[in-house]
């Protein structure tokens, strides 16, 4: 369970879930009721019902996002731009945000950068084909510190059989320190954050005031 940051105001997010978290409690005990009808298919309700889930959990994992971010750095505005564009060419992605562990002794240094954190500086990094796409980015506070990272990874068995390298890399650094990390994936172009050995889905465009929207 992530713990929030105590300068995180989480009344309005959780009013926002708590209805919409109602909304489908109802729509759920609807469904149930109408079981018993012949002929009925639950397939296309228990997959939009699935959708609302993984919604909510996006939006919560968003907002929390923030508060561990926050402290850190003041550049997740131009983190969130940079994710949003990345997600939207699917271009690979993985950018560590060092918090108050070091990460020295637990990552493999990649090319040294020393230039402070921009969306344009992000993205080309990420290039397709450039020298330094493969690898982690490194953020300390609002320096891009080094490209290039190789970071350790998980060993865990994961529930999802399908995680690439770039997100058992996440969840692995995630493991070793208390690092956020975020990948973007080539292949869907959905994005997440690894925190304390857990994957977390977050929502890739505009949210609302508070929230950091990647």
């Amino acid at each position: 369970m992530l713990s929030p940051y105590k300068e995180c105001d989480f009344s309005p997010m959780k009013e926002s879930l708590k209805e919409d978290m109602l909304l489908l409690t109802g729509r759920i005990q609807k469904s149930i009721e109408t079981l018993d009808q012949d002929n009925y298919c639950m397939l296309k309700e228990i997959e939009q019902i699935k959708e609302s889930f993984l919604s909510i959990e996006s939006r919560a994992s968003t907002f929390y996002l923030n508060c561990y971010l926050s402290p850190f750095t003041d550049k997740y505005t131009e983190l969130s731009i940079s994710v949003q564009n990345l997600s939207r060419r699917r271009h690979g992605a993985l950018i560590v945000i060092e918090r108050s562990e070091p990460l020295a002794a637990i990552i493999q240094t990649g090319v040294p950068i020393g230039a402070e954190v921009t969306q344009s500086l992000l993205e080309s990094l990420f290039y397709p084909g450039t020298p330094l796409h493969d690898g982690a980015v490194l953020i300390r506070y609002n320096q891009i510190v080094s490209a290039k990272n190789i970071l350790p990874l998980s060993h865990i068995i994961q529930p999802e059989p399908k995680l690439g390298t770039r997100h058992r890399a996440a969840i692995g650094l995630s493991e070793l320190s208390d690092a956020i990390i975020l990948v973007v994936s080539e292949e869907t172009g959905k994005v997440s954050f690894a925190s304390k050995g857990n994957l977390y889905p977050i929502v890739p465009q505009q949210t609302a005031p508070n929230q950091v929207s990647v």
